[in-house]
């Protein structure tokens, strides 16, 4: 090694062309968008008659669209209620309302009545409003309105921090609703959920305008007031981890021991999950244990819920090993719609190859148009057309008849408008076998 050649740098050193060039600069920390907080205050929660009425009158001489909002104990309660119910409207102020603590809200339903309201994921909370009366006639959904502009991301506090650059408070999000007294962080974040929507449905309201989307957002708008939540058939076959089980006797256990949690959960009002983990039914229903002793030495039986209902899961086991073979479940149910997308290429080659020609038309599409492929057409109406399609290949027939079927299983007309031309095209070039590419044989070469 050459006696002139200098060592390298010891962790702490700074090399000598670096220290001779000077100071480094650093890249400027990203500035943090201003907190959000409330203009008029902490607002007191609605909880006498006189105080709801007096809200009421206020809400009813306010003008333009309403700001709602509920906040549910999802993780902690069976029911789906909600146990407050966030207002906001121009000339009446924020209102916090506790369902819990009133008979009835007409009220508050005759002050609504008429007006737009505006909701950030309507889906999540139409249900518990509706169940206490509250039902809009117009509304206005933020969350789907983000995904018809394309928007990356369309949570409520990134769609606040990008279009009105406002930071949102999240940290009470997956809180327990039912607690009473609320403490006041947890009233303070409630009231923050409507604090600025009248302002972000504004500037959405012109940039949907800007993107040629307006109608598609009112149609979209007026199906979500026909809203009802998904009830699933046989939901115990939901029950995470139990598909990993293989036979009769044991899928039996689990639906026993998922119907003696629910009917529990229901009657306690507490989240299932919380008497007795999805994770213990699964070990339970492969273990089959007898009596108490063999079921508290199971793996998840050992909290305080479990255990507390140890004689019902017993029962529910012992009444599993006693059915005969033939009231044990089956393979789960055949639904109306055509098979899993992965059994087509073998039940139905042709359908496999409309579906190849359509996906990646509709992708081409959605990126087109600027919005997820799910929301240009719902993938179960694709799968359904694509795989029992008309009869007729005569193109202006078959685009009518495409569009009457898609409508027909609850696609809007702008979905229909745009996604019929593309999928006419794929049922018509599914239907030419491709050609078999056979690769040209070259002549041995002489030795």
């Amino acid at each position: 090694m050459p006696t002139n050649q200098q060592p390298p740098p010891g962790p702490d050193e700074v090399p000598a062309a670096e220290a001779d060039a000077g100071p480094v600069e650093q890249a400027p920390e990203p500035e943090l968008a201003p907190l959000l907080t409330l203009r008029d205050g902490v607002s007191a929660v609605i909880e006498t008659e006189a105080a709801l009425v007096d809200y009421c009158d206020r809400l009813a001489a306010g003008t333009g669209p309403v700001a709602i909002d509920a906040e549910r104990a999802s993780g902690y309660r069976y029911s789906n209620r909600a146990y407050l119910i966030q207002l906001r409207r121009e000339g009446a102020g924020t209102g916090l309302v506790d369902p819990i603590a009133f008979e009835s809200l007409a009220p508050l339903a005759a002050a609504l009545d008429g007006t737009e309201w505006i909701l950030h994921a309507a889906t999540q909370d139409l249900a518990c409003l509706a169940d206490v009366g509250l039902r809009p006639a117009v509304l206005f959904d933020t969350e789907l309105a983000g995904r018809l502009l394309g928007k990356p991301r369309v949570g409520l506090a990134t769609l606040v921090e990008e279009i009105l650059g406002m930071r949102m408070r999240k940290e009470h999000s997956a809180a327990d609703w039912s607690t009473r007294p609320l403490p006041e962080s947890w009233i303070d974040y409630a009231a923050l959920d409507v604090e600025v929507l009248i302002e972000l449905r504004e500037v959405m309201v012109r940039e949907l305008e800007e993107a040629g989307k307006t109608e598609w957002a009112r149609q979209e708008f007026e199906a979500l007031l026909d809203f009802k939540p998904t009830v699933r058939e046989e939901a115990w076959r939901r029950t995470s981890g139990a598909h990993r089980l293989r036979g009769r006797r044991a899928q039996g256990a689990v639906r026993a021991l998922w119907e003696a949690r629910d009917l529990i959960a229901q009657e306690r009002d507490i989240a299932p999950g919380r008497i007795l983990p999805d994770s213990a039914i699964v070990v339970a229903a492969q273990a089959m244990p007898g009596d108490r002793a063999a079921l508290l030495s199971v793996q998840g039986f050992h909290g305080r819920g479990a255990a507390r209902y140890a004689r019902d899961w017993v029962a529910a086991l012992r009444t599993v090993s006693d059915l005969p073979e033939s009231e044990l479940p089956g393979r789960a149910p055949r639904t109306d719609g055509p098979p899993q997308p992965r059994a087509w290429a073998d039940r139905d080659p042709v359908a496999a190859r409309r579906l190849v020609h359509a996906r990646a038309a509709l992708t081409a599409l959605s990126e087109e148009q600027r919005l997820p492929v799910e929301n240009l057409l719902t993938p179960d109406f694709l799968r359904r057309v694509l795989w029992t399609p008309p009869e007729t290949r005569e193109p202006v027939a078959l685009a009518e008849a495409v569009g009457a079927q898609l409508r027909d299983y609850g696609a809007r007309q702008w979905q229909v408008d745009l996604v019929t031309p593309p999928i006419v095209d794929a049922v018509i070039a599914a239907d030419t076998e491709p050609e078999l590419v056979v690769p040209e044989v070259l002549p041995a070469e002489d030795d």
